[in-house]
């Protein structure tokens, strides 16, 4: 009988997609409330990816991405996306109900990089709650390597670099806290 081994807390992070940045602006001030400081901000850049979120909300669109100080139990991320699709309805057209932002929260850990969603697919082990993961992600040969299903923009050479280097900083974080504890 193998022994049970509980993984290591991972850095939270949420991709955005919005149109509007006094929206971005509000949102992120509530997830900062709601998880942690943010603690790295990547560039805005075009999200010209898909036309998938531009019949709810408008054309010209923008990608961000946010991480967050606090690290998370992996075991918190339906939660967590729970919590970031009431926060997507909360700054909702109220007339119409599009959203105009899109939260994709996610966690870095070591190994790989995890996207919580709604939706189900063959590659997507259910949570719980209604909550997917999908592996976007894996590290080896000395960087994270997208999958054949990782969305387009998650597959740009910026992306990944971005992700490499917030990886990097969890794992000296997580070295700093085993050499004080």
């Amino acid at each position: 009988m193998g022994k049970i081994n509980y993984p290591q807390a991972v850095r939270l992070f949420a991709g955005l997609i919005y149109q509007d940045d006094e929206i971005a602006a509000a949102v992120k001030k509530r997830l900062k409330d709601e998880f942690s400081e943010i603690c790295n901000e990547s560039n805005v850049i075009q999200f010209d990816f898909t036309d998938y979120y531009n019949k709810e909300m408008g054309n010209d669109l923008k990608r961000e991405f946010i991480c967050f100080r606090d690290l998370i139990k992996r075991d918190k991320l339906a939660e967590i996306k729970i919590k970031t699709n009431e926060i997507e309805s909360d700054f909702a057209d109220p007339s119409t109900g599009n959203r105009h932002i899109n939260i994709d929260p996610g966690y870095i850990s070591a190994e790989n990089v995890i996207l919580a969603t709604t939706k189900n697919w063959g590659h997507r082990p259910y949570l719980k709650d209604g909550i997917y993961a999908e592996l976007t992600y894996r590290f080896q040969k000395g960087s994270l390597n997208p999958l054949e299903w990782t969305y387009p923009d998650y597959r740009t050479k910026g992306v990944i670099s971005i992700f490499n280097e917030w990886r990097k900083s969890y794992l000296k974080e997580l070295s700093d806290l085993s050499r004080i504890g």
